[in-house]
C-alpha cells in the first residue's frame, strides 16, 4: 500500500511538471518577434534593401520597406509612421545611411528598438550634416564633383520645385559603392534617387534613440560618411556596436548576411 502511494504521488508530480513545462513554452506565452521595418537612404529606393529582406524573411522574419520620400526628415518621417501605424505587434526599426535621420525623428508606440546601418545618428537640433563636417570627420567623398544638384518637380515644395542632389553616375561606384560587382553597382545607379538638398540641413527633434535600445553597424571603409563620425554618433547614442570591416556604405548590399546577423541580434534582445 505504501509503495502504491509512493508511486501515485510521483506519476503526479510527473504530470504536473509536464504541465509547467507546456505552459511555459506555449505560443499563447511566446515573446512575439518584431517585424523588421527597413528604411532605406539617398541616393537608393526600396531595392536597395532586397538582398537583406531576403536573407531576414529566409530567417522568418516578417520585413517591411516602406518607400522614404527623400525630402526631410520631418516629412519622411511623417511618411515612415503611416506605414508603421498599419503594423501590429512590435517593430525593430532599421535606417540605412539618410534613413538614420529619418528613424531619428520617427515616433510610434509600436517600435520598440532602432538599428543604423551605416547610418546617420543625429542629436537634439542637430543636422545630418554636421556628420560629415570635414574639419571634424574628415574623408567623406560626398562632394562635387562626385556630389551633383538639379532641379526637380517637388510636390512638398510651395513653388513645387526643389533642388535636388545625387551622385555622379560615373563616380557612383567608386565613391559609393566600391566593394560591389560592375553589374550591381549598374542596378543600384539604375535605382538611384535623388535627395532634397534641404534634408540633410534639416534640425532633428527629439531624437527617438533616447529612449530606445539602439544598435549600429559601422562598415569600415565607408566614403559617404566617415566611419570615425559613425563611431562618435554610435557611442554617443549608447549604441551597442557591430563592425564590419572592409565593407563600403553600401554594407546592406556588399554583406548583406552580416547585416542581418546584427539586426537579428537586435531583434533578439527586444
Amino acid at each position: 500500500m505504501r509503495m502504491r502511494r509512493i508511486r501515485t504521488l510521483t506519476a503526479m508530480c510527473v504530470l504536473a511538471l509536464a504541465a509547467v513545462l507546456a505552459v511555459g513554452v506555449s505560443p499563447a506565452t511566446a515573446k512575439p518577434v518584431p517585424t523588421v521595418v527597413l528604411v532605406h537612404g539617398a541616393f537608393a529606393d526600396t531595392t536597395s534593401w532586397d538582398p537583406v529582406a531576403a536573407e531576414l524573411r529566409g530567417r522568418g522574419y516578417n520585413v517591411v520597406v516602406p518607400s522614404n520620400p527623400l525630402r526631410g526628415p520631418a516629412y519622411d518621417s511623417a511618411a515612415i509612421e503611416k506605414a508603421l501605424a498599419d503594423i501590429p505587434g512590435p517593430v525593430l526599426l532599421v535606417g540605412h545611411s539618410y534613413g538614420g535621420a529619418v528613424i531619428t525623428n520617427t515616433h510610434s508606440p509600436n517600435v520598440a528598438g532602432m538599428v543604423y546601418v551605416a547610418g546617420f545618428i543625429p542629436a537634439q537640433g542637430e543636422p545630418a550634416m554636421a556628420a560629415l563636417n570635414p574639419l571634424t570627420f574628415p574623408g567623406s567623398q560626398l562632394v562635387p564633383p562626385v556630389l551633383q544638384v538639379k532641379v526637380v518637380d517637388d510636390t512638398t515644395n510651395p513653388i513645387g520645385k526643389n533642388i535636388d542632389g545625387y551622385i555622379d553616375p560615373s563616380r557612383f561606384h567608386e565613391a559609393f559603392c566600391q566593394d560591389v560587382s560592375d553589374a550591381t553597382a549598374a542596378d543600384m545607379i539604375a535605382h538611384q534617387r535623388s535627395i532634397a538638398l534641404s534634408a540633410n540641413l534639416e534640425p532633428t527633434q527629439d531624437p527617438s534613440w533616447q529612449t530606445l535600445p539602439t544598435w549600429a553597424v559601422i562598415p569600415g571603409q565607408d566614403r559617404v560618411i566617415p566611419p570615425a563620425s559613425e563611431r562618435f554618433m554610435a557611442e554617443r547614442a549608447g549604441a551597442q556596436i557591430a563592425d564590419i570591416p572592409g565593407a563600403s556604405h553600401a554594407v546592406l548590399v556588399s554583406q548583406p548576411g552580416q547585416v542581418s546577423d546584427a539586426i537579428e541580434r537586435a531583434a533578439a534582445t527586444l
